[in-house]
């Protein structure tokens, strides 16, 4: 019986490793992953992008797998892959402009 329970806490800190491992790399990996695919998923006409290249822009059509954006300065039309979407960028809402005026100003 001590053989048996010895193999048992030989293989203990691996699965320590392993719990640390997924908790603190995959987990929180497999979180960005949904919430960036649900950003995609989001996407609409004149919603403001990023690229993962850097390109800035609007887009003014949507595909399948592409998306075309309008990019200043010179209005260029430009078509890209969905998957190369980094970020959207969005104005800031009325409210907090207000709010931060308010507090900039010391009321």
């Amino acid at each position: 019986m001590q053989a048996g329970s010895a193999g048992w806490l030989g293989f203990a800190p691996l699965i320590f490793i392993f719990a640390i491992f997924y908790f603190l790399l995959i987990m929180p990996q497999q979180r960005r992953q949904k919430k960036w695919q649900q950003m995609l998923n989001e996407l609409k006409t004149g919603d403001k992008v990023v690229t993962s290249g850097g390109l800035r822009g609007t887009i003014i059509a949507l595909k399948d797998d592409a998306v075309h954006l309008r990019v200043p300065p010179d209005n260029l039309r430009l078509e890209v892959s969905r998957g190369s979407i980094a970020s959207v960028t969005t104005a800031e809402e009325p409210g907090k402009e207000t709010a931060g005026k308010k507090q900039a100003s010391g009321q």
